[in-house]
């Protein structure tokens, strides 16, 4: 009895042996797979990353084109830079492109050329193919004979197209700084 005992207890060590290696081996080319897994998510998360700061970077240009644009008179660029469906809110009220166009524009492009503007950073989102970006800024100088003090803050949305980001929405609100800031 004892020997069978023995040959029955080597039969199965054997056995559990064959499948202890059965299993690491299973075990190492699971572990090998989520290895391989961990460095594609890691692949993709850094490809996520630099897209996001291209795309940063390529509304931060679109924002800074259209100031640009403003600065230098040149509305056809800014209005470039303007989705045709594009709404502008200011002073408690609605623009489209087009009433943007032929009624604020001129002014803006006549207030950004005659006025000094200090622009804070802009703070960018990207989602997927929608952007917001926002900046505070400073503005002081004079206006049609009138002191201009004003603190300003500014959202923009912007979309990405095929021929890349739009500005689908502006909002910009102001106050009057008092003395001192």
């Amino acid at each position: 009895a004892t020997s069978g005992a023995i040959a029955s207890s080597a039969e199965e060590s054997a056995r559990s042996g064959e499948s202890a290696a059965a299993a690491v081996e299973e075990m190492t080319a699971t572990m090998h797979e989520m290895g391989s897994n961990i460095q594609h998510v890691g692949r993709n998360v850094s490809a996520q990353a630099e897209s996001a700061a291209a795309g940063s970077a390529a509304v931060a240009s679109t924002v800074n084109g259209y100031h640009a644009a403003l600065a230098r008179g040149d509305s056809a660029g800014a209005l470039r830079l303007l989705a045709a469906d594009a709404v502008i809110v200011e002073n408690g009220g609605l623009e489209t492109r087009e009433q943007y166009r032929s009624h604020h524009l001129p002014a803006d492009i006549e207030f950004a050329r005659a006025v000094p503007t200090h622009r804070g950073e802009i703070k960018i989102t990207v989602s997927g193919d929608v952007a917001w970006a926002s900046a505070t800024s400073v503005t002081q100088g004079t206006f049609r004979e009138r002191t201009i003090n004003s603190a300003g803050a500014e959202l923009m949305v912007l979309s990405r197209t095929a021929t890349g980001w739009v500005i689908r929405a502006i909002h910009w609100s102001s106050r009057t700084l008092r003395s001192g800031g």
